[in-house]
């Protein structure tokens, strides 16, 4: 049967793995030592600077001289570009991993039957779920002091560096104890999203993979219970994690739509990986139940919410726009005005709704494994990119770069995803053999 379908985690595949691994590590080492020898700077990128900088300083009254000194001094500049390169990373590969174990909750609920040959994969890349949970934690201890302004305990207290504006905030971050300290309710936070996410991973695997042994339908209607109850608690959970994880980098600013922001640039992210994965088993022989059709589905969704990424990118931008309040538009005249994120800035719509949009606009396109193969990697470098430009000018500002460091660094983050991803995959059957579902699956057709 081809329900029997086993995935086989070949050494060539290892080796291809393992060798991008080593060309990221060579060339994030490389992109340190250049980072160390011109201070981290990015050439060309100081055009706007003043402008820019005068702009900052009317858009935030309550920020003393003494306090840039300490948010903008703190580690070196080439620390500060690893530090940065780390959290991007591990944010956008965060949302990888979750967006695996969303997609799966999302079939269940919806009841869908055509994705039934498929849902392995999506299930194989949320193991990076608990890894990625102990590198948050591990990483943010490491980068808070540089990466996220309002851990610095002078803001809090009167003097040259009080910030009137972070202290109201503060019981978002530090309570119940008090402002400036250990941001007790922020970590709390940070440990039951994750330890959610997770224990809705292991109970949803647990129910798919018994199915395979007993069959029946009890365990596909308790993975559906569970799958809508997480997606409630996803709702609120990624959500919130983006203004902690993201937005309060520049604490300052706000936005009431980023929230849905980060959650479509993880959505399309994952959708488009999960996509390439199944193009590529598809092209080596696997999947043989996975038809045209089951492409064709795949391919609607990258199109159609990399349409919805650029909706939510327009609609927050032309909000701030349209209102011109300096305390908001300085969140996109920094990425506009200065290289490497000005850009990146434009980039981002070229990669993420031009290109998209254009290649997979006819029906064939999107039924082709060929053109789903160059599509689905585009769009994942450039929501990658994406993140760089959520990330990196807050806490960089005037002296971010864009390079080998950051290329290197990402090489090394897919390598060890990847490799996390097939290697659970070849632990498990590739099909569901009793998926209740699979006949109609069978026959889907559109």
């Amino acid at each position: 049967m081809v329900t029997d379908e086993l995935y086989v985690f070949k050494p060539e595949a290892k080796r291809k793995l393992v060798i991008l691994l080593a060309a990221g590590l060579i060339l994030f080492i490389i992109g340190v030592v250049l980072a160390m020898n011109s201070g981290g700077h990015a050439e060309g990128g100081h055009a706007s600077l003043e402008a820019t900088k005068n702009l900052v300083a009317s858009a935030e009254p309550m920020a003393s001289a003494a306090e840039a000194e300490e948010a903008h001094h703190g580690s070196p500049t080439w620390l500060k570009r690893i530090y940065t390169s780390l959290w991007h990373n591990n944010i956008f590969f965060t949302g990888l991993g979750i967006i695996g174990l969303f997609f799966v909750a999302i079939q269940y609920a919806a009841q869908a039957g055509w994705s039934a040959p498929i849902k392995r994969i999506p299930l194989a890349i949320g193991h990076w779920i608990p890894i990625a949970g102990v590198l948050m934690l591990v990483i943010w201890f490491v980068v808070k002091g540089d990466v996220f302004h309002w851990t610095h305990h002078s803001l809090y207290v009167e003097g040259p560096g009080y910030d009137e504006i972070l202290d109201k905030k503060s019981l978002y971050f530090f309570w119940p104890l008090h402002a400036g300290g250990f941001p007790l309710f922020y970590v709390l936070r940070m440990v039951l999203f994750f330890g959610l996410w997770y224990w809705f991973f292991i109970m949803i695997k647990k129910h798919m993979l018994q199915e395979d042994i007993e069959g029946g339908t009890q365990h596909w209607y308790s993975a559906r219970k569970l799958s809508a109850i997480f997606l409630v608690i996803f709702a609120v959970s990624s959500s919130v994690s983006a203004w902690d994880w993201v937005m309060s980098i520049d604490p300052h600013w706000f936005s009431t739509m980023f929230g849905w922001y980060v959650f479509a640039s993880w959505w399309v992210s994952g959708l488009a990986l999960i996509t390439l994965i199944v193009a590529n088993l598809k092209d080596a022989g696997y999947l043989k139940m996975v038809t045209s059709n089951h492409l064709h589905d795949l391919g609607k969704f990258v199109f159609a919410f990399s349409i919805f990424w650029t909706y939510i990118w327009f609609s927050q931008f032309m909000l701030i726009y349209y209102a011109n309040i300096p305390e908001e538009t300085v969140y996109f005249i920094e990425r506009i005005k200065n290289a490497p994120y000005s850009g990146i800035f434009y980039a981002n719509l070229i990669l993420n709704f031009v290109l998209p949009f254009l290649l997979l606009m006819t029906r064939d396109a999107k039924r082709q494994v060929s053109m789903l193969k160059v599509v689905c990697p585009i769009v994942i470098f450039g929501h990658w990119i994406d993140f760089y430009n959520m990330v990196t000018p807050g806490v960089m500002k005037y002296e971010g770069g864009f390079g080998l460091l950051e290329l290197g660094l990402g090489m090394i983050f897919l390598a060890s995803f990847l490799y996390v991803a097939f290697n659970a995959l070849s632990k498990m059957p590739l099909v569901a053999k009793q998926h209740p579902m699979m006949e109609e699956s069978l026959h889907h057709h559109i």
